[in-house]
């Protein structure tokens, strides 16, 4: 997908319903869905970053997004009227049997989840991931994935952007009939460089490869749900 051709997007999307949705609810502004859990985890971490994010995709795009995000529970009916739903935090999350059947249903629907690892969150969301999908595997995305360039070109893959355990950053995912409904991005923390620049003082050139890595996200999985 080409920059000029991301404007188009915007017709098919911003009036896409995922089928559970009730026809009579009107679709919320075209947004990143935050996801709010339990558990004790931070789900509301990073608070600048999506801002930052939803800006880029608004300038670079010309997507007409909101200013900020939207804050969703899987119990919410209100979930299925977002195509785009981001998980991040440092702690435990813990599902409840009627959300984990609820996210899987709304992923193998249509949806799609990027969940960013903001450290701590790794071995508690593998744990509610197996619970999601006891029949499928967390598998590395190859960066020959359109994931990947999107709108701008990550041909090693994603940016490491904080050290956590100094492994090497990874995009994982489960995948539905060669569909990517979910996407991991594992000991990179992109939404860290997203956050404004005096939050940590990452430098020009990482704040921006975390926002170009964010835009592709959102638009491949725009484009996806669209097509």
């Amino acid at each position: 997908m080409t920059q000029r051709a991301i404007p188009l997007l915007l017709g098919s999307v911003a009036v896409l319903v995922l089928s559970s949705a009730s026809p009579a609810a009107a679709p919320p502004a075209l947004t990143i869905a935050q996801l709010q859990y339990d558990g004790g985890g931070d789900w509301y971490a990073n608070p600048s970053g999506v801002s930052n994010l939803l800006a880029a995709i608004r300038e670079r795009t010309g997507l007409a997004v909101a200013d900020r995000a939207a804050h969703v529970r899987l119990t919410d009916p209100a979930l299925w009227s977002y195509p785009f739903l981001y998980l991040t935090g440092h702690g435990n999350i813990r599902l409840s049997g009627e959300e984990v059947e609820t996210l899987r249903r709304y992923l193998l629907q249509g949806g799609f989840l990027h969940a960013d690892d903001n450290y701590g969150l790794d071995e508690s969301f593998r744990r509610e991931v197996r619970r999601i999908f006891p029949d499928r595997e967390l598998v590395e995305v190859p960066v020959t994935h359109p994931i990947y360039s999107s709108v701008y070109e990550f041909p090693a893959g994603l940016p490491k952007v904080h050290k956590h355990d100094g492994k090497r950053a990874q995009g994982l995912g489960i995948f539905d009939a060669g569909r990517l409904v979910l996407f991991y991005t594992y000991e990179s923390d992109l939404g860290n460089g997203w956050e404004d620049a005096d939050r940590y003082g990452d430098p020009p050139e990482l704040r921006e490869a975390a926002l170009r890595m964010g835009i592709n996200i959102f638009t491949f999985a725009l484009a996806q749900a669209a097509s």
